[in-house]
Parts: C-alpha cells; sequence; structure tokens
C-alpha cells in the first residue's frame, strides 16, 4: 500500500510538494480552505535554482510564456506625478531582461496545478481543526470533512500556518512581525496602464501598481506601518477601511482605484514577519514554504524558497521512507544554509533596491542538480522503500543528511 501524504494549503508550496510526492510514488492529497485556487495576488519571481526545479517539472517554456512583460517603471510623487524611470529594472522583479521570470502568483498556481497527476486528491472548501500524531499515523480532524489517517501531514499553509499552531509549541517566538503590512488587491485597469509599473514611497506609505498578463485588470499593493493592535485577520471590510485611511492624502488614480478596491473581492492582507523556527518538523508532521521559513515579500526569494524546498523535501522523503525523522533531518539541513542566506536579504533599513551580487548568492546558494536527477528518474530505490511495509527502518540504504519585491512598497524610513 502507499504511504499517504496529507499537504494543507494549496499555494506554491503545496502545489510543487504534490507533484514531486506524487511523482515519487507517494498517495497525495491536499486539503485548501478556499472553494478553488485563488486568483488575484502579486507577481512573484522564480530565480537561480528555482529555475532548475521548474524546468525539471517539465514547466519552464510555459511559465516564461506567462511573464508579467513589464518594460519599467515610474516612481512618482503623492499626487502621481512622475519623478523618476527606469527601463532596466521594475519594483516587484528587479533587474530586467536577466533570465529570472516574473509570473503572477495565481497564473503560477494554475501552471503547477495543471501539471498534477490524476491521482492526486483534492478537498477544497475545508481545513484541519486538530491533528493527532499517534507514532505511526497521524489522525487529523477536519471541519468539514470526516476525519482521516495519513502517514505523514505536511503544512504548507503560509506565515500564519494552522498546522503550525496546532503541532508545534510557542507560536509567538517564530514569528518574528516587521511591523509592516502589505495588502494587495485587484481592480479593473481603470488607467489604461500597459506593460509599466507605478511606484510610490513617501511619508510612511507606498503603492505598487501594475497590469495583469492581459492589461485588463490591475494589482495593486499598500504599505504601511502596522497597527496596535493587529487588526483580526478575517475582517475584510476594516482591513480595507485602514487601506482607504493611509491613502487618502493621494492624489492621481489613487483614489479611483481605492474606490474600486472596496468591491474587489481579491484582497489580501497581511502583517508582514519572518519565521525562525528550531526545527521545521516533530514527529510525523513537517512545515514547508512560508510556513516553515518565510523570509518576507521584502526578500523577493519566497516563491523560488517554496519551489525549491518542495523538491528537497520529496527527495529527501523518497530516499529514506519510511524514516520520517532521518528524511526531516536531510531535508531541513540541506535547506536552511539556503534558506538563511535568502531570510539575510531583508533589510528594512536599505534606501534604494537590493544590491545585484546580495540576490545572485542567494538565489544560487544550494546545489540540488543531484536530487533533481533523481526525482526525474523515479529511482527505483525510492520505489522500493514506498513499496515496504510501514515501520521498517532505512538501515542499509546509503544517507546524507545534508549538512525585492515588497521592499519597494513600504517606506522603511517611517515617517521621513
Amino acid at each position: 500500500m502507499k504511504a499517504n501524504v496529507l499537504i494543507s494549503g494549496a499555494g506554491v508550496s503545496g502545489l510543487a510538494l504534490a507533484y514531486w510526492l506524487d511523482r515519487a510514488g507517494f498517495a497525495t492529497t491536499l486539503v485548501e480552505r478556499a472553494p478553488e485556487l485563488r486568483r488575484g495576488g502579486q507577481a512573484v519571481d522564480i530565480r537561480g535554482v528555482a529555475l532548475d526545479v521548474v524546468e525539471a517539472m517539465g514547466l519552464l517554456g510555459q511559465a516564461k510564456a506567462l511573464r508579467t512583460q513589464l518594460k519599467g517603471m515610474s516612481m512618482l510623487d503623492a499626487q502621481g506625478n512622475e519623478l523618476d524611470r527606469s527601463e532596466e529594472r521594475t519594483f516587484s522583479g528587479g533587474r530586467i531582461n536577466i533570465g529570472d521570470i516574473e509570473v503572477f502568483r495565481d497564473d503560477l498556481c494554475e501552471l503547477l496545478a495543471g501539471a498534477l497527476g490524476e491521482d492526486v486528491e483534492w478537498l477544497y472548501d475545508d481545513s484541519i481543526r486538530a491533528i493527532d500524531d499517534r507514532g505511526d499515523q497521524v489522525v487529523v480532524s477536519f471541519e468539514n470533512g470526516a476525519p482521516r489517517a495519513f502517514d505523514l501531514v505536511i503544512g504548507a499553509d503560509g506565515t500564519y500556518s494552522n498546522v503550525r499552531r496546532l503541532c508545534f509549541d510557542d507560536e509567538a517566538s517564530v514569528v518574528r512581525p516587521l511591523n509592516m503590512v502589505l495588502a494587495l488587491f485587484s481592480t479593473p485597469n481603470l488607467i489604461d496602464l500597459k506593460d509599466w509599473q507605478l511606484g510610490h514611497r513617501e511619508g510612511g506609505v507606498g503603492y505598487i501598481i501594475y497590469p495583469s498578463l492581459d492589461q485588463d485588470s490591475l494589482r495593486v499593493g499598500v504599505g504601511f506601518e502596522a497597527p496596535v493592535p493587529a487588526l483580526p485577520r478575517n475582517d475584510m471590510a476594516a482591513q480595507k477601511r485602514l487601506v482607504a485611511a493611509h491613502c487618502e492624502h493621494l492624489g492621481g488614480d489613487i483614489p479611483k482605484l481605492i474606490s474600486a478596491m472596496q468591491t474587489t473581492d481579491e484582497f489580501y492582507y497581511n502583517e508582514l514577519a519572518q519565521i525562525r523556527m528550531p526545527s521545521w518538523s516533530k514527529g510525523r508532521v513537517a512545515l514547508a514554504g512560508d510556513a516553515a521559513h518565510c523570509a518576507s515579500p521584502f526578500s523577493g526569494q519566497g516563491t523560488s524558497l517554496a519551489l525549491v524546498g518542495a523538491a528537497v523535501l520529496a527527495y529527501s522523503l523518497a530516499q529514506h521512507w519510511p524514516n520520517p525523522a532521518h528524511a526531516f533531518a536531510e531535508y531541513e539541513g540541506r535547506m536552511r544554509p539556503y534558506v538563511d542566506l535568502n531570510q539575510a536579504l531583508v533589510d528594512l533599513r536599505r534606501n534604494g533596491p537590493m544590491p545585484d551580487e546580495q540576490m545572485d548568492a542567494a538565489k544560487n546558494g544550494i546545489e540540488i542538480s543531484d536530487l533533481l536527477g533523481e526525482l526525474l528518474a523515479g529511482s527505483d530505490h525510492a520505489h522500493a522503500w514506498l513499496a515496504r511495509p510501514h515501520g521498517t527502518d532505512d538501515t542499509g540504504f546509503g544517507e546524507t543528511v545534508g549538512a525585492e519585491h515588497g521592499e519597494h512598497i513600504v517606506d522603511r524610513a517611517r515617517g521621513a
């Protein structure tokens, strides 16, 4: 019988992990609280080693076709007048024409979902209520569905992970607030913006505006200092009021976009944070992507970390199954130095773009060509272990335990 894995969260990390686990022979289930894949969200970047992962998945050509196609950016004053412009880089994607790929998050998620095998099970419109790790299996209670048992549970459910909250101790100590809010929303393209990005950063608030791939809609991001106390995470009306209040002094096109924000359902509000955990696993439960090691949108590397981490975790599980402790140790040992490099990209005191040399080092800060080769080969080693009875160990098998997007939105000199 196949080992079965529950993945919580159908974002980039969860979808990529489902792809690789299914390919490696695990029975894979995705649970997603939304009733379908969510539309909207920001542009995200596939950089460095993550490009190798997407190529190994056979999706590189399609990802390139989904590029945002932005040709440059303009910096505006509070009234919407242009102060400066560049055709060499954008706020969201950094340098133009260097091989990295900037796509919209929802387009990438649809691409990954379309690549999943037919055997991947989807549980939409549901979420995990309780997790009982019994040592040899994990019994999961759902908000809507009946309880089920799994061999493993992976939380790929974002910065404020439900799985992490349910299974790991001292949640407050691992969430490191950056004291910034980033609100993202979609509107019709009311300003006829084509292949260009607009940005503003002054007086404690910043925004970024750019068109969708078909130019029919706009993606808008607004950043400002986090309120004290924090707003409830599910109170969209209060969140929209706060965004509007921070933008009420702005002129140009902003008033009409804020008005359009009031009626959109494609609205996301997050108090930004990094996640720094002493361990990404506990028993038969592990974390992936932002749930384990969010670097924040200020790094511009969250998507690349998610894609690379999914491949590393799937490889480690395939190599060491049915010994999840060994698999999780290899996964974390191999990923942690790469994560550290990318979390270090965030410097809220920095004025101007991230140094290109620092980004180049971080995005290429892990070597995974060996594991991609084995995952693609569907190695006999992996399939032999997946077919073995549960509870045996992996003695005798080789083991190697491995050793700018958002930053331009928020005025880091708050009140300057």
